[in-house]
This record gives structure tokens, sequence and C-alpha cells, in this order.
């Protein structure tokens, strides 16, 4: 029975790290994006694409290293959880964001799906923080984040509903 749940909560927690269901994966909110708007800010909008895939990939590393090294330092707040420029530098900029969040997203699941993580054991130096509170609270940043990256590309008339 425990192990049936246990096998239950790594299923579940996978499928929300990877969205789909009632949230939109990271892979839908950013295909075919135009790369002249990956820079675009709409007028009002305190974001661009950029800003917010970086964002997205920083906090992603941040949470990922605190679970799995009890020496990681996360980035100072504000200022290093979100990128200096509106727009990636160039082309290769951007795929490297997107190919470094996808893979530390992998990690966070892989780590979750390992019967030998023990998902409600605090981390070393975590104040009683546990894997099973951190893949909960990335799969929430996440999809708040890409909720509102959405919201961007329909501003900038990139989205189609």
């Amino acid at each position: 029975m425990a192990a049936d749940v246990s096998r239950r909560i790594r299923e579940q927690l996978q499928e929300l790290l990877g969205g789909g269901s009632a949230h939109l994966t990271f892979d839908d909110a950013i295909a075919d994006l135009p790369a002249k708007l990956r820079g675009g800010k709409p007028p009002g909008q305190p974001h661009t694409p950029w800003r917010l895939l970086e964002h997205l990939r920083i906090t992603q590393r941040d949470i990922l290293e605190f679970t799995r090294n009890s020496k990681h330092r996360s980035p100072t707040w504000p200022d290093e959880y979100w990128p200096p420029s509106d727009a990636p530098a160039t082309a290769a900029q951007w795929a490297q964001s997107v190919r470094q969040f996808r893979s530390d997203l992998k990690a966070m699941r892989d780590l979750v799906a390992d019967p030998s993580t023990d998902l409600f054991a605090p981390i070393p130096g975590g104040n009683g923080k546990t894997i099973f509170r951190e893949a909960m609270l990335l799969a929430d940043h996440n999809a708040y984040h890409l909720g509102q990256l959405v919201l961007l590309r329909r501003l900038l008339a990139a989205w189609d509903d």
C-alpha cells in the first residue's frame, strides 16, 4: 500500500512538473515565438518573453540546486533572478536558455521519479523544506509565469487560441 501511494505521488508530481492537464506545457508556451518578438514589451507590461524565459530558467535552476546541493547559495533577490536586458543578444542565447530550462526540468522530474528519493525528508540546510515542497513550488512557479508568457504573446499577436 505505502509503495503504491509513493509511486502515485511521484507520478502525479512528474505530471504536474511537466505541464499539461490543467496547465500549459513549457514547449507549448514558447512554440513558434518569432525571434523579433522575444524582446517585445506590450504597453503597460513589465516583462518581455525573454525576461520571463530567463526568470523561469534562473529560478528553476535555483530550486533544483537548493533541492540537491546543501552548499548551494541562491541568487540575490530580485536582481539576479531577472536578466539585465529585455531581449536575448542572439538567437543562440535564446536557444541555450530553452535547452537549460528543459534540462533542469528533466533533472527535477528524474529526482522526483527516483524511488530512492525521500520526497518528505527535510533537505539538509533547508530549514525543514522537502523535495516534495520544492517540486510543488517549482510546478507552481512555472505555471504562473508560463501563463504570463501566454498573455504577453496574446498582446503581441503571437498566440493562436
